[in-house]
């Protein structure tokens, strides 16, 4: 599936495990021209950009073009630096019914955690 975010990361590895989870790990370009503007010399990784990576590894692990409908519990926990620790794992929840796919998202650095969140798409 074709990415909105053109560059921004490189997806490393996307493994299923149990019960519909899925662990990815990426690595982030410390290059991209976001982080130019996100910010001049100390480099943050936007929100908004995470989210989207949820969505992409989403669409990716089942196959399915989604739309964000609802967030909930969206905890940015740690900063994202990409010079720093531009490798990021990122666990899956993933249930599905007819219309929606649920995804309950952590995302970490080292064993930090950086993100949590919990995410309904209705499939399109």
């Amino acid at each position: 599936m074709q990415s909105i975010l053109t560059d921004f990361y490189t997806i490393q590895s996307c493994e299923p495990t149990e019960n519909g989870n899925f662990d990815a790990r990426i690595s982030l370009n410390k290059h991209h021209d976001i982080f130019k503007g996100h910010f001049p010399g100390n480099p943050v990784t936007p929100g908004v950009c995470m989210m989207q990576i949820v969505k992409e590894l989403t669409e990716e692990c089942t196959g399915r073009k989604l739309f964000l409908k609802s967030a909930s519990n969206v905890k940015f926990m740690a900063i994202i630096n990409p010079f720093e620790t531009p490798d990021l794992d990122l666990q899956l929840n993933i249930t599905e019914d007819e219309e929606n796919i649920r995804v309950k998202n952590t995302t970490s650095f080292g064993g930090t955690i950086a993100l949590k969140m919990s995410v309904n798409y209705q499939k399109i």
